[in-house]
């Protein structure tokens, strides 16, 4: 079905900022992008979705490899003893030196979810080939698979953030916003990734923008919607 997603300003990178903007899709493709007015005009039959704040390019987690494989992301049900956060470096090594093929799995599981609750629509890897579990999860998330480092994609990798807790899970946590976290623009006839975050411009993107992600969309299906 062809679906229109409009928010107050669409930011597709590489373009000019559209306020009152729209973005079509038509299966997996972007089939318009411009001011809501005129997306919706030509497309009376469409399914509309709209959204608060600001819609942006899917972004790309560039520490996916760290936050799947040396954190480790508590079940619910464990939340009154383990918290509801990542665990990293000592109390990751306490968990990992008993947990089982199934314990993993579903760690890496919940941290594929979150990074979607985050706008991520792409991980850069590498992500080892010996590891065969890793890839089907990932590939069964939906999120692309990009192989190469972080500084292939032009940041440096780092182990964790300063103050010594996991990598973040926002991808605009290590700054330069959109234009550098993002798998790349939006434009008509590309892939459908995006994600939209209940914020009031783009200088609110950054602090809490990906802590009030509203919605993600991947290839077209909408893989995440806030309650």
């Amino acid at each position: 079905m062809l679906t229109i997603h409009a928010a107050p300003l669409v930011l597709p990178v590489g373009a000019a900022a559209v306020a009152d903007g729209a973005v079509a899709v038509d299966g997996d493709r972007i089939a318009a992008l411009g001011p809501y007015e005129e997306v919706a005009a030509a497309r009376p039959a469409a399914r509309v979705r709209r959204w608060p704040g600001v819609l942006v390019p899917g972004l790309r987690q560039d520490h996916a490899r760290e936050l799947l494989t040396r954190c480790y992301h508590p079940d619910p049900r464990e939340a009154d003893e383990l918290g509801e956060l990542p665990l990293w470096g000592e109390e990751f090594e306490r968990i990992a030196a008993t947990m089982d093929a199934t314990r993993r799995a579903g760690s890496v599981r919940r941290g594929l979810q979150r990074m979607l609750r985050h706008g991520t629509t792409h991980v850069a890897g590498p992500f080892a080939a010996d590891d065969p579990a890793l890839r089907t999860a990932i590939a069964r998330s939906g999120l692309v698979r990009t192989e190469g480092s972080a500084r292939t994609h032009g940041v440096a990798r780092t182990q964790g953030r300063p103050g010594g807790g996991p990598p973040d899970l926002d991808p605009l946590a290590a700054g330069g916003g959109p234009a550098r976290a993002a798998h790349g623009p939006l434009t008509v006839g590309g892939r459908a990734d995006f994600a939209v975050l209940d914020v009031p411009d783009e200088a609110a993107l950054y602090g809490e923008g990906l802590r009030r992600c509203v919605a993600t969309v991947l290839a077209g299906r909408l893989v995440h919607r806030a309650r």
